[in-house]
C-alpha cells in the first residue's frame, strides 16, 4: 500500500490535511520531523500512517494514559493493531500485549515517558524491530512550556540508546518559538523537517462575557447548549467541586474532575463523559491534555487561564470533528488575582535554579497581562490569538467582537470616585472597605477608623454593591489599580490623568453574541443512524464516535447511500469501518427510504 491507499483504508479519507502530508513524507523517507498543528489538525494520522508503512514498530510516547487508552482504542477499531503499556494494566493484560508484540501482531506501542527507561521496557525494545518514536504532546519537554514533564528529558537518551536510530518525530498544538527551539534541542532531532501549520480554528466562535453573576450567565449558556457535549474549565478544586454541586443540584448531567479527586473516580468519570453517558464535564486543566474525544461542542472557562497557550488548548478541545463549536470565556476581575496569586506561589520545582525560577515568574507575568489583554480586547479575538502565535490574520466574522452587540461606556466619573477614595484611604485599605466607603456603609470598622469623615464617604450610595465591586475588580484588571498580596489596593500611575480630568475612561461590557438557530439535527434519518450508533458502542463497548463521528452520520442522512461503495466514497468511513459496519447502516437508509416512499404513498 502507498500513503493514500492506508489514509482511505483506516480513516476514511482521500486528501490530507494540511502539513501532513509533507511530514509523512519526511518520516517515510527517514527524515525526523517536528510538527507544531492546532488542536484538530490531524497530527495523530502524521505517524500512524508511516506506521502502516515502515517495517517495524512505531512506538507513541504520550502523556496521559486515558490518552493511551482512547488512541489505541481508537485505531484497534479502524483496523491498526495497537497497545498501550501502562501501569494501569493487570500482569494479564500486559503479558497479553507483550505476546502480540514479540510475534508481530501489533504496530504502534503507546508508552508514557516515565516508563522508557525501566528495565522491562528496555528489555522488550531490544527484542523487536523499532523504525520510528513518535512524542506526542512534545512541548512538556521544556520548562517554559505550560505543560512541563521532567520525564520528557529522558527521551533523547531513550533514542541515543538503539544501535540504529530510529526516526524520531515530535507533535505539539501550541509552541511558541521559545517552546520550539527547546523541543528540536532538548529531542535532540536531526534536521527535521519542521511544519507549522495555521493556527487558525475557523469552525470554532470565540467569545469572551463580563456577567455580573458568573453562575445565572453560565446557565444561560448550558440551557442552549441541551443534548450537547461540553467542558467547563475552572482554576481551583475548590471552584469545581462548588460548581459541580451547584450544577447537579439544577439537574444538569454533570460530572467532575480535578487531580484532588481518587484515581479511581477521575477514571470513572472520564469514563461516564467520553462515552457520552454525560454531556458535561467540570474539571481543572488537569483533565483534557491529550482527550480524543472528538463530539465536544462547546467549551467555558469559567475562570481565565493564566496565558494564551492554556487557553488556547483547552479551548481547542471543542469541535475536533470539524462541526461548529463554541469557545466562551467567563471573564471578572477575580480571576486575574488567582492567577498572579498562582505566580507569586509556585509550586516547589528543585530542578530550577533561583535565576531560573525569577525568570520562569517575569515570563509568567508576561503571559497573563497578554491574557488579560485578549479579555479586553475590542478588535478580533481569533485575530489576537493568531497574532500571540504570530500568524497574521484578518478580521475573522467568527468571535463576539466580529459578530456581537458590542455594549460600552463612559466609567471616567466612577473611576474618579474610586481612585480619590482610595487614595483618601491612604492606599492602605481592602477592597471591601473601599466599597463600604464609597456606598457609604457605616460599619464598626468605617466608624472606628473615621472613615465616615471622608469626603469620599456615600459618594456612590445611589449604585449597588455588585456594581461597585464590578468596577473595582476591572480597574484591577486592566492595570489602573493594583493589589497587593494581602488584597489592598493602591493606585498606578496611569489613574493621575484621569484624577484630573485630563483621560476619559470607558469600560468594555458584557458582549451578547448574536443568537443563531441552534444546529440540531432535524432528520429522521440521522436520528436512527444515532440510535443505531449507539446500540454499536454499546456491543463493542466502546464510546459512541468510535464507530462513526457526526460528519459520517450527516453525509450518510444527506446522500442516502444504497451500496458499500457509495459508502466508502463519504467523508470518515473508512474501507475498514464499512465492511465492518456497513450493512447495518445500509440497512436502516434502506427501510428509512422505503418507509417515507410509503407514506408519501399513502398520503
Amino acid at each position: 500500500m502507498n500513503k493514500y491507499q492506508v489514509l482511505e483504508k483506516y480513516f476514511g479519507y482521500d486528501t490530507f490535511r494540511q502539513g501532513q502530508e509533507k511530514i509523512i513524507d519526511a518520516i517515510i523517507g527517514g527524515r525526523d520531523a517536528l510538527g507544531v498543528m492546532p488542536t484538530g489538525a490531524g497530527k495523530s494520522v502524521c505517524f500512524q500512517v508511516p506506521a502502516m508503512l515502515l517495517r517495524g514498530v512505531t512506538v507513541v510516547i504520550s502523556p496521559l494514559i486515558s490518552l493511551m487508552k482512547d488512541q489505541v482504542m481508537s485505531l484497534n477499531c479502524c483496523g491498526i493493531p495497537s497497545v498501550y503499556i501502562n501501569t494501569a494494566m493487570t500482569d494479564r493484560e500486559r503479558d497479553k500485549a507483550v505476546y502480540k508484540i514479540l510475534n508481530g501482531k501489533i504496530k504502534l506501542i503507546y508508552v508514557a515517558p516515565e516508563r522508557l527507561t525501566t528495565s522491562f521496557f528496555v528489555s522488550l525494545c531490544k527484542k523487536i524491530e523499532i523504525s520510528l518514536i513518535a512524542v506526542d504532546e512534545a512541548h512538556c519537554v521544556s520548562q517554559w512550556g505550560q505543560d512541563f514533564r521532567p520525564a520528557y528529558l529522558k527521551i533523547s537518551d531513550f533514542v541515543a540508546s538503539f544501535e540504529k536510530r530510529p526516526v524520531l518525530c515530535a507533535f505539539t498544538a501550541t509552541a511558541t518559538p521559545k517552546v520550539k527551539e527547546d523541543i528540536e534541542k532538548l529531542l535532540c532531532l536531526e534536521n527535521p523537517e519542521t511544519v507549522v501549520t495555521s493556527f487558525d480554528r475557523s469552525n470554532l466562535y470565540f467569545e469572551v462575557v463580563k456577567p455580573r453573576d458568573k453562575r445565572i450567565a453560565l446557565k444561560r449558556y448550558l440551557d442552549l447548549y441541551t443534548g450537547k457535549s461540553g467542558i467547563i474549565y475552572c482554576s481551583s478544586r475548590k471552584c469545581v467541586d462548588e460548581l459541580y454541586e451547584y450544577l447537579r443540584h439544577e439537574k444538569y448531567p454533570i460530572v467532575k474532575y480535578h487531580a484532588g479527586m481518587p484515581k479511581s473516580q477521575r477514571a470513572e468519570n472520564q469514563e461516564l463523559f467520553s462515552s457520552d453517558k454525560k454531556e458535561i464535564i467540570v474539571a481543572t486543566n488537569a483533565f483534557g491534555m491529550g482527550i480524543d474525544k472528538p463530539n465536544v461542542s462547546f467549551v467555558i472557562h469559567y475562570n481565565m487561564p493564566g496565558d494564551l497557550e492554556s487557553y488556547y488548548q483547552e479551548a481547542g478541545r471543542a469541535g475536533r470533528d470539524g462541526n461548529k463549536a463554541d469557545c466562551i470565556l467567563l471573564f471578572g476581575g477575580n480571576d486575574v488575582r488567582i492567577q498572579q496569586y498562582f505566580i507569586n506561589n509556585p509550586e516547589e520545582n528543585d530542578e530550577l535554579t533561583e535565576e531560573e525560577k525569577k525568570r520562569l515568574k517575569l515570563l509568567r507575568k508576561r503571559k497573563l497581562a497578554q491574557m488579560v489583554a485578549y479579555c479586553e480586547s475590542e478588535g478580533c479575538l481569533r485575530r489576537y490569538i493568531l497574532s500571540y502565535f504570530g500568524e497574521k490574520s484578518e478580521s475573522c466574522g467568527n468571535c463576539s467582537c466580529c459578530t456581537g452587540e458590542l455594549r460600552s461606556g463612559d466609567v471616567t466619573v466612577a473611576a474618579q470616585k474610586i481612585f480619590s477614595c482610595i487614595k483618601r484611604l491612604g492606599e492602605k485599605e481592602r477592597a471591601e472597605t473601599v466599597k463600604d466607603v464609597l456606598k457609604g456603609n457605616l460599619t464598626s470598622y468605617i466608624e472606628e477608623n473615621e472613615f465616615h469623615k471622608l469626603s469620599t464617604f456615600g459618594i456612590m450610595s445611589d449604585a449597588a454593591e455588585s456594581v461597585i465591586s464590578e468596577h473595582i475588580s476591572y480597574f484591577l484588571s486592566v492595570g489602573y489599580i493594583a493589589s497587593s498580596k494581602d488584597g489592598v489596593l493602591s493606585l498606578s500611575g496611569k489613574c493621575k490623568p484621569v484624577l484630573k480630568s485630563e483621560k476619559a475612561v470607558r469600560r468594555l461590557a458584557e458582549r451578547t453574541k448574536k443568537q443563531e438557530k441552534a444546529e440540531r439535527p432535524d432528520m429522521l434519518l440521522f436520528a436512527k443512524l444515532r440510535n443505531l450508533r449507539k446500540e454499536c458502542a454499546q456491543k463493542a463497548s466502546v464510546p459512541d464516535f468510535i464507530i462513526f463521528d457526526e460528519l459520517a452520520l450527516f453525509a450518510m442522512a444527506r446522500h442516502r447511500p444504497t451500496s458499500l461503495e457509495q459508502m466508502k466514497l463519504l467523508p470518515g468511513i473508512s474501507t475498514v469501518k464499512a465492511e465492518k459496519y456497513g450493512a447495518l447502516f445500509l440497512k436502516e437508509i434502506n427501510r428509512h427510504c422505503s418507509e417515507n416512499l410509503e407514506n408519501q404513498k399513502t398520503n
